[in-house]
């Protein structure tokens, strides 16, 4: 067989030029290439061409048998072009024993070209996102949440690097173990009020722990006066704009994947507009907060706060104005949702586990009886009231998946390749019903198993760094409040198990409804639980007049 022939190459020449070059036939640069004598003889030597095709071939075999990315772990079928976007956005199937079984501990989607690493076992994340944390501590690039939002100035979402350690040594520093029993009266104060309101009105239960949160985390970021309700403008504007971000990141997820259309000048991209004219709002809100807080400093009248910490600190943290707002802002959005979030999923948990709540109840009489309500110095005599906090954390985490990290260097684990660069995800949910740790009752409500046979609170398992969870993620970007976080849903939690019962709800047979703990609504990155009905009513006669004891004693704080 003649593979090339002088005619024939004069053919492929002409076709070549007419083809792309037509107003350059004869002059262009691929018809000089083809003319010279020497690619003449190499195209009529058959041997040689065909020893250089062999050649590439083997060395393109070669290359792909020895790429690591043939070692990605195992993966979902996909869909042409978007890859396992489904997957990714379907969390009923993430969570479900289906995809750890089928995918293994560490599963590798694909989404338009980006790669994801998730790890479904507390043993996987644990080893790579905790033990490997110096290649693991990077974030993905977030373009409407961090570069727009919050002009690259959000700790959250920030890339690790020098201003991230700063901003997170001045967060750490203001609500460390140590720190955080400054915030203990405000804590106190909020519980007490929110277990009067659940008594008064406990159908807008929702509502109250919103309430609860809100006015919390606003008080100790800020020193801000207790809200009345959830309406307050304060809470409507910020809850406003959250809620824009959560739709807008379901617009304008394609952004994301497509990084140059931020250069979209404004008046070609309406996303691009509004998100600017959202992260304005967002500043405002925030640096108005954060200018009351400055305007008590200079009139001496400020008490403890987190942003009093930052003002009074700054130039130890060498941190900006604009980086000091933006940083007490994002820490109310990190913990308003969370702590609301959680207190709807322990309600839920006391509806459909009377028992729990019982012994709950029944640790409390033994330890502060019912003359007065439970404080924070009750906690280390109340480990089954803790205990049903730190499986409420385990059974719903509130944020399922946790915020993603970012691979900083080629990796492998147990065989598997994770490229630089790669989207690495903790299934927080997967982890923390993970048999391996938890044994094969994973999947229950069950405080018990973080006590030991004495009723004393157990460490945690190891791989949860003792915690019992890890809802509040791993290595260098573990959540920095979760010392502050534990407060709140303790004493919450105590005063609303001391001074109320919570009961199923009667159906029209007079048999009680147990509620549905399975299923949950998607909020984007929380999830909540399906709406259901419960009973709220004092748990003895004196509930009523020991609260309202209580609360007038805060009259004035």
């Amino acid at each position: 067989m003649v593979l090339y022939e002088p005619s024939r190459l004069y053919t492929l020449r002409k076709w070549i030029n007419i083809k792309w070059f037509p107003d350059a036939y004869n002059t262009s640069a691929i018809s000089s290439v083809l003319k010279l004598p020497i690619l003449d003889t190499f195209l009529k030597d058959r041997t040689l061409v065909t020893g250089v095709l062999l050649i590439l071939i083997f060395a393109f075999i070669t290359s792909y048998l020895t790429s690591p990315w043939r070692k990605l772990p195992p993966s979902p079928p996909r869909i042409p072009i978007v890859g396992n976007m489904s997957q990714l956005k379907n969390k009923k199937w993430l969570f479900s024993s289906d995809c750890k079984g089928r995918f293994s501990e560490v599963m590798h989607l694909d989404a338009m070209g980006r790669q994801t690493i998730i790890f479904n076992s507390l043993k996987s994340a644990y080893n790579v996102l905790e033990q490997r944390t110096g290649n693991y501590s990077g974030r993905p690039r977030f373009i409407i949440a961090q570069e727009i939002l919050y002009e690259g100035l959000g700790v959250v979402m920030m890339d690790y690097g020098e201003l991230w350690r700063r901003l997170r040594r001045a967060a750490h520093d203001a609500v460390s173990r140590t720190a955080i029993r400054n915030y203990h009266p405000t804590q106190t104060k909020e519980a007490t009020i929110l277990v009067s309101a659940l008594l008064e009105d406990p159908q807008n239960r929702h509502g109250h722990f919103q309430r609860a949160g809100a006015s919390a985390i606003l008080s100790i970021l800020y020193d801000y006066p207790t809200l009345e309700s959830s309406n307050e403008k304060i809470v409507v504007d910020i809850d406003d704009n959250l809620n824009w971000s959560s739709r807008a990141a379901a617009r304008t997820s394609v952004v994301e994947f497509f990084p140059w259309m931020i250069h979209i000048p404004q008046r070609f991209a309406k996303w691009k507009r509004e998100a600017l004219m959202r992260a304005a709002q967002r500043y405002d809100i925030f640096l108005r907060l954060f200018d009351r807080v400055r305007a008590d400093i200079a009139t001496g009248g400020e008490r403890p706060s987190f942003s009093a910490s930052l003002l009074r600190n700054h130039d130890r943290y060498h941190l900006s104005e604009r980086e000091m707002t933006f940083l007490s802002g994002q820490m109310y959005i990190a913990g308003f949702e969370t702590t609301s979030t959680t207190l709807m999923w322990w309600t839920l948990a006391m509806v459909a586990f009377p028992q729990v709540q019982r012994r709950a109840q029944a640790e409390l009489d033994a330890v502060v009886g019912r003359s007065r309500l439970p404080t924070f110095e009750d906690a280390p005599h109340l480990p089954y009231v803790r205990a049903v906090v730190r499986e409420v954390l385990r059974w719903r985490p509130p944020v399922p998946f946790g915020v993603p990290h970012a691979a900083t260097e080629d990796d492998w684990y147990e065989g598997m390749f994770i490229p630089k660069g790669a989207t690495c995800l903790a299934n927080i949910w997967q982890c923390n019903h993970d048999r391996a740790i938890f044994g094969e009752d994973a999947d229950d409500f069950r405080p018990e198993r973080h006590l030991d046979e004495g009723g004393e609170l157990l460490p945690g398992p190891i791989e949860t760094n003792q915690e019992g969870h890890v809802s509040f993620g791993f290595g260098r970007r573990i959540c920095v409040g979760k010392y502050l976080a534990n407060d709140t849903l303790f004493i919450s939690t105590a005063r609303m198990l001391w001074a109320t019962t919570i009961e199923r709800v009667l159906d029209e047979n007079e048999k009680e409804v147990v509620p549905d703990t399975d299923t949950f609504i998607d909020m984007g990155v929380f999830i909540h639980p399906t709406p259901y009905d419960c009973r709220i009513r004092p748990r003895f006669p004196e509930v009523v007049s020991i609260l309202s004891e209580e609360r007038e004693r805060f009259k004035g704080d």
